[in-house]
């Protein structure tokens, strides 16, 4: 097996991967079967390739005729050449069954906690959330199903803000839109300095969320 790793940068530059886009270590792709039936049937296929690769993506289905996939190396938490091979598969798989793909649809959520002592308020939020600790220290629903939880370090206390924000990442064709539509909203612009790599949005009471990309990030 090619555990080789693949950066963003990398996995960009490749081609006949339109329907994939890159979040946080792994890649997504959402397709729609046309029903539920053909969405359980296309899941099935995909089941089967990965069983013939020994190498096993986490499948979605919704309703009415979602199939959701989300390719990452479990051995070492992030994408490798593995997982490339096995999206070809997949896409192809999808085209053969008649599905449309819908890559910029693809979203993933983390929440983010400012803290002083991180290894002191670890422990408690692996307890009430019932997560557990990954290689990097964030915590993750065994489930595959609640967004992770990471910990950011502060050097001072800062009461007079909030110290819990969101993380949402989206494919990197799509940030454009999703922040001016948020800004569209009611939103405001807190700091575009990491751009690409992330904006920071705030509410009209100043609650804060990152719009984050894989692009622009050493």
């Amino acid at each position: 097996m090619d555990h080789t790793k693949v950066s963003a940068p990398q996995f960009d530059s490749m081609t006949g991967l339109d329907d994939w886009r890159y979040e946080l270590g792994a890649i997504h792709a959402s397709f729609r079967a046309g029903s539920f039936p053909d969405a359980a049937k296309l899941a099935a296929a995909i089941a089967d390739a990965a069983e013939a690769h020994q190498h096993h993506p986490d499948i979605d289905i919704r309703y009415p005729d979602r199939v959701i996939v989300r390719f990452i190396t479990h051995a070492v938490e992030n994408l490798t050449q593995l997982d490339v091979d096995l999206a070809r598969v997949v896409a192809e798989l999808a085209v053969g069954a008649g599905a449309t793909s819908e890559p910029t649809l693809i979203t993933t959520l983390e929440l983010a906690i400012d803290a002083i002592d991180i290894d002191a308020i670890r422990p408690f939020w692996t307890a009430v959330l019932g997560y557990r600790q990954d290689t990097y220290g964030n915590l993750v629903d065994p489930l595959g199903r609640g967004p992770a939880l990471w910990f950011q370090q502060m050097d001072e206390p800062r009461p007079q803000r909030n110290r819990i924000h969101f993380d949402i990442s989206v494919p990197h064709d799509v940030a454009d839109d999703r922040i001016a539509a948020a800004l569209a909203a009611g939103g405001t612009m807190v700091s575009d300095r990491h751009a690409r790599a992330f904006w920071v949005l705030a509410d009209a009471e100043g609650n804060e969320i990152c719009v984050c990309t894989w692009q622009d990030r050493s």
